[in-house]
């Protein structure tokens, strides 16, 4: 009965790991090159983000743990039409990141966010290095449907690196407010340079790496222009 038991047990754990890293892997981002921004259709109209009801949540993982948090958005305006965006552009302000972990004490919280945003004397260069490039931006390339789902696709601009990368999205379009929200997605941060901990650019770091991967939730929220 116990070897059934842990049969099944094992069973269940492989087919939980493998629908995991499938829906991992769909949401995974492959970028390319930079490609020319998209063009408002003349019908479109113009929605200026609401950077307070706004936000991009973030989640890094490392064999001891995960962190996580948010980064807000700068400004930023999204043209649509009735039907569906069309074009747009976000700065997203890097001085913003906040680590929003459960239970952490705020010297550390703080400590955390200074290593990531770069203001830590002789780690400038570890991440994001906010002092030298304070905002990153995305700008809209083009938006398309595929098995029913929509993805937007747009040159990320992250340091001195830009590549298009495209992700699921949900957009909601009424006559004087537009919300669009992602699925989660996936990007490879040593794709931008961003190469601090990495197993894939640094040998010999043992169990003390940080994963590549770092998944991001984008919610915004936009009023019609006047």
């Amino acid at each position: 009965m116990k070897k059934r038991v842990l049969n099944f047990v094992l069973v269940a754990g492989i087919t939980l790991g493998s629908v995991a890293c499938k829906d991992d892997k769909s949401n995974r981002v492959e970028p390319g090159e930079a490609e020319e921004a998209a063009v408002a259709a003349d019908e479109a109209r113009t929605y200026e983000i609401d950077t307070t009801a706004s936000t991009i949540e973030w989640r890094g993982t490392k064999p001891t743990g995960e962190h996580k948090g948010t980064i807000s958005i700068q400004n930023g305006s999204i043209m649509a039409t009735t039907e569906k965006v069309s074009s747009g552009r976000v700065t997203i302000d890097m001085n913003s990141i906040k680590v929003t972990d459960e239970g952490m004490e705020d010297k550390q919280r703080t400590s955390l966010e200074n290593h990531l945003k770069g203001t830590v004397e002789g780690k400038e260069t570890d991440f994001f290095n906010v002092k030298q490039y304070p905002t990153a931006t995305f700008e809209i390339t083009g938006v398309s449907e595929e098995n029913g789902q929509k993805l937007l696709q747009g040159n990320l601009t992250l340091k001195d690196s830009t590549k298009n990368i495209q992700f699921p999205v949900r957009t909601t379009i009424g006559e004087n407010e537009l919300t669009l929200e992602s699925e989660t997605f996936t990007i490879d941060r040593t794709d931008w340079g961003v190469n601090y901990g990495s197993k894939s650019v640094f040998d010999n770091l043992g169990d003390n790496f940080i994963s590549d991967e770092m998944e991001l939730t984008i919610k915004v929220k936009a009023n019609r222009a006047q």
